[in-house]
C-alpha cells in the first residue's frame, strides 16, 4: 500500500513517487510537488469546468492516452458533473475546484484540459482561444509575429488577449468573452484566423490541410468548438521535457520574435509565479470580459 497523504483534511494515495516520467530524470514526486506549488494559480482556470486528461502513467516515452470519463475509484468527495457529450447524449467528468482533487488528479499523472465553458453552462463560451502551431521550419519566432497581428486585431474588436506557451513549440492565445453560444464564438475565430491568413501571405494558414503548414503558423480556431479542449494554464505537458503551458507577458513574446527561448519546464514556475503572479488572472475577471462582436 502506498503511503496515505493528508492534503487540506482529505486522505490520498500518493503512489510511486520516485517513478521516472521524463528522459531528463524528472520524477513524479516531481511533478506532484509541480502541480502542489502552483495550485493557487491553477485552480481558478479549472474550477468550474470538466476536465479531460491526457494521461502518461508509465512515463512520456510510453502510452498515452485521452481520458474523458470519471476513472474507476474516484473518491466520493471529488466533484462530478454531467455534461453533453452530442445532441443525444450525456456523459460524466471530473470537476477540479479544490486542492485535494488536483493532487489526487495529479497522482494520475496527466495533462489538464478543459473546454470555453462551465458545466453549468455546457456550450456558452466565456474563452476565445487561438492555438498558433508552427510547420517546420517556421518556430516560436514566427508564432510571436503572428501573435502580436492576432493582438491587434482583436484590440480593433474591442477584445484583450493574453498569451500563454502551449508547452509544446507554440503559443496561445486567450481572450476573456461574456458568455456567448460556441457556435458563434467558432465562426468568429474562423473567420479571424482566415484574415490573419490573407493579410500575413505566406507566414499564416488557417486551413487544417497538413501540406499547406510548412514554414508557416497554422492558426488552430477548432478548438472553440463546444466538443473541443485546451491544455490549462499551469498543466504540465507529457513531453519529451517537462514544459508547462505558462502564462506570458506581451514583452516576452516580443522578446521570442527576436529569438529568445519561450520553453518554461516545471522548475522554472515557483520563482516565475513569485515574481509575475498569475498573469491569466484578468482572464478570470467578469468586469473585463467583453461581448463578441457581431459583424
Amino acid at each position: 500500500m502506498p503511503p496515505m497523504t493528508n492534503v487540506a483534511g482529505r486522505r490520498l494515495a500518493l503512489s510511486n513517487l520516485d517513478k521516472v516520467l521524463y528522459p531528463d530524470g524528472t520524477t513524479k514526486g516531481e511533478l506532484l510537488h509541480h502541480y502542489a506549488t502552483c495550485a493557487d494559480v491553477l485552480l481558478p482556470h479549472l474550477a468550474g469546468r470538466p476536465v479531460s486528461f491526457l494521461r502518461y502513467p508509465d512515463g512520456v516515452s510510453a502510452e498515452t492516452f485521452f481520458a474523458k470519463n470519471v476513472p474507476p475509484g474516484t473518491p466520493e468527495w471529488v466533484t462530478v458533473a454531467e455534461v453533453p457529450r452530442s445532441s443525444r447524449s450525456t456523459g460524466r467528468q471530473i470537476v477540479i475546484d479544490d486542492l485535494p482533487s488536483l493532487m489526487w488528479a495529479a497522482n494520475l499523472v496527466t495533462e489538464l484540459h478543459v473546454p470555453q465553458w462551465h458545466a453549468d453552462a455546457p456550450a456558452q463560451a466565456d474563452r476565445l482561444v487561438l492555438d498558433l502551431d508552427p510547420g517546420a521550419p517556421a518556430t516560436v519566432a514566427q508564432c510571436c509575429t503572428v501573435a502580436a497581428w492576432l493582438r491587434e486585431r482583436l484590440a480593433a474588436d474591442g477584445l484583450e488577449t493574453w498569451p500563454k506557451t502551449s508547452g509544446g513549440k507554440g503559443l496561445h492565445l486567450m481572450t476573456a468573452l461574456r458568455p456567448t453560444p460556441s457556435t458563434a464564438v467558432s465562426a468568429y475565430a474562423k473567420r479571424l484566423a482566415a484574415e490573419a491568413e490573407r493579410e500575413l501571405a505566406g507566414l499564416a494558414v488557417h486551413r487544417m490541410d497538413r501540406s499547406l503548414r510548412p514554414g508557416k503558423v497554422f492558426i488552430d480556431h477548432s478548438q472553440n468548438n463546444a466538443a473541443k479542449t485546451t491544455a490549462a494554464p499551469y498543466t504540465a505537458r507529457a513531453a519529451r521535457t517537462p514544459t508547462v503551458s505558462t502564462p506570458l507577458t506581451w514583452e516576452e513574446v516580443a522578446a521570442g520574435r527576436e529569438g529568445a527561448p519561450l520553453v518554461l519546464r516545471i522548475g522554472d514556475l515557483p520563482e516565475r509565479i513569485e515574481t509575475h503572479g498569475d498573469l491569466f488572472a484578468p482572464l478570470l475577471d467578469t468586469a473585463r470580459a467583453r461581448p463578441l462582436p457581431t459583424r
